[in-house]
C-alpha cells in the first residue's frame, strides 16, 4: 500500500485552477521528483499535501488515513515531514540545543512530535548522542554551539534538514532543497537526500528545477503543467517525452521531414 496518496486534489484561486484534480500515489523506497515549468503548480501541490493551504476539492491520505482538514502540525505528527517549512527553529538557542529538542520531541512519543519542544528539555545522554549523530550527518558538529540566529542561509537550511531527520517522518518532502545555497554547500544537502533514500521504508518527494539532480536522484518523475498531471514514469522515459521537452525544457517538437 502506498504511504502517501492524493485523490482528485484541486485548488482554485478565483477563476484560476492552480492544481487540477491530481491523483497520485507515492510508495516507500521511492524518490519521486515533481517537475514542470514555473507556475505549473508544483509548490502549490506540496502546500496542499502538507496542509499549508486548504484544498478546494479532493483528499490527501497517509497510510490509508485521510489527512484532509488537518493542520500542518497534525500532519507532521502523523508522519509527514516537509523540509524548509518548519517553524520550530529557536534562533536564540544553539544548533545542538535545537536538534536535541527535536530528538526529545520524537522520543517523548509520537503525540509530541514537532510540538512543545520547550516543555521537554532533558540532558539524557542517549538523546544528546543522537543529536550529535544528526549534526555529523549534516556536517554541522563543528557549529554545535553556534546560535541559530548567527547562521548563514545555507547553514540554516542544513539545520532544518537535521530537525526533519530528528522528527523521523515516514514521508520526506523537499521543495528546491538547494535553492539559495552556494556551490560548496549544495552537495551536503544532496548527499543527505541520497542517505535518506537508502532507507527503503521512507517515501521521498522532491521538487527540483535542476535536471542533473533529478536524473541522479529520482526513481520516478511526475510532471505538472498548468496544474495538471501530464506525465508519470521512469526518469529516462519521462525526460525524453515530448510533453517534458516542450513544456518543461522549452524544446520545440521536431518537424517531420517533407
Amino acid at each position: 500500500m502506498s504511504t502517501l496518496a492524493t485523490r482528485d486534489l484541486t485548488i482554485r484561486f478565483g477563476g484560476h485552477v492552480a492544481v487540477n484534480a491530481v491523483t497520485c500515489a507515492f510508495e516507500p523506497g521511492t524518490l519521486t521528483a515533481i517537475v514542470g515549468p514555473n507556475g505549473a503548480g508544483k509548490t502549490t501541490y506540496f502546500n496542499l499535501i502538507s496542509g499549508q493551504i486548504a484544498a478546494t476539492a479532493g483528499k490527501v491520505f497517509l497510510n490509508g488515513e485521510p489527512l484532509t482538514g488537518l493542520s500542518p502540525s497534525a500532519r507532521t505528527r502523523a508522519g509527514l515531514g516537509r523540509a524548509f517549512q518548519l517553524t520550530n527553529l529557536f534562533p536564540s538557542l544553539s544548533v545542538l540545543e535545537n536538534v536535541r529538542l527535536a530528538v526529545q520531541a520524537t522520543h517523548s512519543g509520537r503525540h509530541r512530535k514537532g510540538l512543545n519542544l520547550w516543555s521537554i528539555w532533558s540532558d539524557h545522554q542517549a538523546l544528546m548522542q543522537r543529536a550529535l549523530e544528526i549534526l555529523d550527518a549534516v556536517a554541522m558538529r563543528h557549529q554545535q554551539q553556534a546560535l541559530v540566529s548567527s547562521l548563514p542561509h545555507g547553514d540554516q537550511r542544513k539545520l532544518e534538514v537535521a530537525l526533519l531527520m530528528a522528527l523521523e517522518p515516514q514521508v520526506y518532502m523537499f521543495d528546491e532543497p538547494t535553492a539559495g545555497m552556494s556551490h560548496d554547500e549544495a552537495p551536503v544537502i544532496l548527499n543527505l537526500i541520497r542517505a535518506l533514500k537508502a532507507d527503503k521504508t521512507k517515501t521521498i518527494l522532491l521538487v527540483e528545477h535542476k535536471m542533473d539532480v533529478v536524473r541522479e536522484l529520482a526513481d520516478r518523475i511526475i510532471v505538472l503543467h498548468n496544474g495538471t498531471l501530464v506525465a508519470d514514469g521512469e526518469p529516462a522515459t519521462v525526460i525524453a517525452s515530448d510533453v517534458v521537452q516542450q513544456a518543461y525544457l522549452g524544446v520545440a517538437p521536431a518537424k517531420e521531414a517533407a
